[in-house]
């Protein structure tokens, strides 16, 4: 995972931060609700990308004991 990946993630998750905020300020529900599924999408992603970084670090930790 790159920089770049996590830029992203982030920013995926402030806009439905930001959507959801304005969702409940404007008494919007389907903007609470869009903004709480950009959210998720972002914790799911970034969650993906830790596992991924996980099976990376157990993978170099067997290739350095060669």
């Amino acid at each position: 995972m790159g920089i770049g990946d996590d830029i992203k993630n982030k920013a995926e998750e402030l806009t439905g931060k930001a959507k959801e905020a304005v969702g409940k300020a404007t008494d919007n529900d389907k903007l609470v609700a869009e903004g709480k599924a950009d959210q998720a999408k972002a914790a799911a992603k970034q969650a993906g990308e830790n596992v991924k970084q996980a099976g990376e670090s157990v993978k170099d930790a067997f290739n350095s004991d060669k």
